[in-house]
């Protein structure tokens, strides 16, 4: 009898199914907006949509900022994850060798996430770290969502832009079936390239709401074979709205349009 957990990739895949949601609720808690802890604004958020979301977010940014308890009040979010849920932590770490090695394990086996935001730009093995461990998954940024993404991702190597080119390294990267991808909702063009040149990862994508992404462009163009492979993140828009349970639903059905 195999008791070996299922690869983060199946798992949220599963999740998505049995859910029937592609959002992903982005956790940012900005302290001059709020009246409570940070904490508890959190889990109230989570409380109230979690029926909408298949996942949740929470940048770590905003924890690490609090000072010295930041990382534990981070913990108590991780930890409130609704039964078949997910926690992404928006860290986008990177580096390498035993430091790669400690953000990993901080990530996981600290702090409880069930997979986490990595920059890519060291090379393979400073990503090995977070895919050491099937179980546990890694988002590598690819295309992001700001205006400054062409800078250096649109850059030309051997015919294409290098976003494609991780693209096309990522799936060799994916030995474990736990690793994808970031790209952002406000290129709904680059999404769809990245899902032509990488169609099995799940993508996770930032954009919609605040930034401006279009919803429905960014769905048609990134859902896989599957018609699902995509955390349609959303934070602002959700967590900040005069009843954050019926924004979550609002933007989980628009998703569900857009599905067709």
């Amino acid at each position: 009898m195999n008791d070996a957990p299922l690869p983060f990739n199946r798992r949220l895949d599963e999740a998505m199914e049995k859910t029937g949601s592609l959002l992903c609720v982005g956790l940012d808690p900005r302290v001059a907006l709020l009246e409570e802890p940070v904490e508890d604004f959190c889990r109230r958020i989570i409380d109230a949509t979690w029926e909408a979301a298949v996942a949740f977010k929470p940048n770590a940014a905003f924890f690490e900022a609090l000072g010295l308890d930041g990382h534990q009040r981070l913990a108590t979010v991780l930890g409130h994850c609704p039964p078949g849920r997910i926690m992404v932590l928006d860290a986008k770490r990177g580096d390498i060798g035993s430091t790669a090695e400690a953000y990993a394990h901080a990530a996981f086996g600290v702090l409880g996430a069930d997979a986490v935001t990595v920059s890519p730009y060291l090379g393979g093995d400073s990503v090995a770290p977070f895919l050491a461990d099937a179980a546990h998954g890694a988002f590598l940024l690819c295309h992001t969502s700001n205006p400054g993404a062409a800078d250096l991702q649109h850059l030309e190597i051997e015919g294409r832009p290098l976003y494609l080119h991780l693209a096309a390294l990522a799936r060799g990267w994916n030995a474990q079936g736990n690793l994808g991808l970031v790209v952002g909702a406000t290129y709904p063009e680059a999404l769809e390239r990245v899902r032509a040149a990488a169609p099995e990862l799940p993508f996770l994508v930032p954009g919609i709401g605040a930034q401006g992404g279009d919803l429905e462009a960014s769905v048609r163009a990134g859902l896989d074979a599957l018609g699902r492979g995509l955390l349609i993140s959303s934070s602002r828009e959700i967590i900040f709205a005069a009843d954050p349970r019926a924004a979550a639903l609002r933007t989980r059905d628009a998703i569900d349009r857009a599905r067709g």
